[in-house]
This record gives structure tokens, C-alpha cells and sequence, in this order.
């Protein structure tokens, strides 16, 4: 997952779910908080925090402030 092209075969069910949720936040302009990923996936704070660090460890995510932003990505998105 540290390459340049992102693989979501790579991804955990989990983080897959976490990055959707951070991904339809940003589209509605909402920032992807833990708590706002948690309550949305319905999964532990915890379980959150480290699939949103694991993310963006590898670049999918950006963190910013107290959320994260999108990484570099080069799809669209159509919600």
C-alpha cells in the first residue's frame, strides 16, 4: 500500500469502510472525523483511529486538524 497507485484490493474490509465513509464525507464537504466515521460504520472509535492512521500512513488519507482529508487520488467520485 506505499506505491504510488493505490490498490483497494490491498485495503481490510474495515479500512475499505472507513475510506468510503471519509470519501462521502468529503463529497457533502463534511470533515472525516473519528467520530463522525465511527457513528456512520457503526465500528469501535479505536478500530477507526487505526484504519484512519493506517490510511493515511500509506497516503489514501491527509490529516488535517483534528479529521482527514482525501489523498491523492486519480478517480472520480459519484455519489
Amino acid at each position: 500500500m506505499h506505491d504510488n497507485q493505490h490498490d483497494v484490493q490491498e485495503l481490510t474490509t474495515d479500512q475499505a469502510t472507513v475510506y468510503e465513509i471519509a470519501a462521502a464525507l468529503a463529497v457533502d464537504d463534511r470533515p472525516a472525523t473519528v467520530d463522525a466515521v465511527a457513528e456512520m460504520a457503526d465500528m469501535p472509535r479505536e478500530l477507526v483511529q487505526e484504519c484512519l492512521d493506517t490510511l493515511a500512513e500509506a497516503g489514501w488519507l491527509v490529516p488535517r486538524e483534528g479529521s482527514y482529508a482525501l489523498g491523492r487520488h486519480d478517480w472520480g467520485l459519484e455519489y
